[in-house]
């Protein structure tokens, strides 16, 4: 019996596939060459592969599921030829979210940056065979650990949900005299990560309730990130920033100081924000202004940074510098 191509991915394990070939060129618009092994450079790529460089699609990786189509219809088509550093059998790459991590190998470590792509009109495979499978099912990622890669290693996925926690504090909120827009703004915004919430809660502007709650978030929850609403202003109810900085154990305070010199370019009374954020265990806690408006801003401001950071925090990869990516 003729099985599709629908029904072959539903019998694949999704999670777990194999390295069938390792490819570079020397220049781009070229279909690549396979290589026996070849070395992925952290945030740089393949060795001496022409596609490599500080910007997001530093390692390309197409299915032989994918290219087996292309052979379907008749094409005579080598591993390489559609440009892809990695040829993969087992896993739908096209249907991996973005930032899925994926391990390869013992050591390397890879970041989805990118589902498909415009297709290059110069493309070689596009000029032999007048098609191209990649922008369609091809998938790009950012090399974070790098390592040795060559046929026959186990490529996994590894994707890790950031278990988020919501504390709105609001003496109004939690008398149910007024909605809370910023906590759903924060499960919103926090999707883009990866995030998902694991608890939320409405509570008073009571110093030690906070606290009560960030410490059951952390040591009884596990939360991997918490971020709070409300209550760091200078009013006298507002005590988020002491009840936090009397649970945490070490301050991060690039997190509050940055949220603030951005957020000034729009409004000045964002100096008036007494916001921190800091560690307790291996959980951040961030403390976001009370609007709704505030706490989009303010997310959009360092949520790009968040999943490196608690990375860190769990010990899953060591810090390193900048990464200036250049688009093209």
């Amino acid at each position: 019996m003729q099985i599709n191509d629908k029904e072959k991915e539903d019998k694949m394990d999704k999670t777990k596939g194999k390295i069938i070939a390792v490819c570079r060129s020397e220049k781009k618009g070229t279909v690549k060459k396979e290589i026996a092994e070849g070395l992925l450079i952290e945030d740089f790529g393949l060795e001496k592969d022409a596609h490599s460089g500080k910007w997001h699609r530093q390692i390309s990786l197409l299915g032989v599921e994918s290219i087996d189509k292309m052979k379907g219809k008749g094409f005579k088509i080598k591993y390489g030829d559609f440009a892809e550093n990695l040829t993969v059998e087992g896993i739908v790459l096209y249907q991996l979210p973005l930032g899925t991590r994926l391990k390869v190998g013992e050591n390397v470590l890879l970041e989805v940056t990118q589902i498909g792509k415009e297709c290059h009109q110069g493309c070689e495979i596009r000029k032999k065979i007048g098609d191209c499978v990649m922008p369609r099912e091809g998938i790009f990622t950012r090399v974070l650990r790098g390592g040795k890669v060559k046929v026959g290693d186990v490529i996994e996925v590894g994707f890790r949900m950031i278990k988020v926690g919501i504390l709105t504090i609001s003496d109004k909120g939690s008398r149910g005299e007024r909605e809370d827009l910023s906590g759903k703004v924060i499960e919103e915004v926090i999707r883009k990560i990866n995030g998902e919430v694991k608890y939320y809660q409405v509570i008073p502007d009571e110093k030690d309730i906070i606290q009560a709650e960030l410490i059951k978030a952390v040591d009884k929850l596990h939360l991997d990130l918490i971020l709070t609403t409300g209550g760091t202003g200078l009013g006298k109810r507002d005590v988020t920033p002491e009840a936090t900085l009397a649970i945490i154990e070490k301050e991060v305070p690039g997190i509050s100081e940055i949220i603030r010199s951005e957020s000034f370019k729009k409004t000045n009374r964002a100096i008036l924000s007494r916001g921190v954020a800091g560690i307790r265990k291996e959980s951040l806690i961030i403390n976001l202004p009370g609007s709704p408006k505030g706490v989009r801003e303010s997310l959009e401001i360092i949520l790009d940074a968040l999943p490196h950071g608690i990375e860190i925090l769990k010990s899953q990869v060591t810090e390193c510098g900048r990464n200036d990516e250049e688009i093209r």
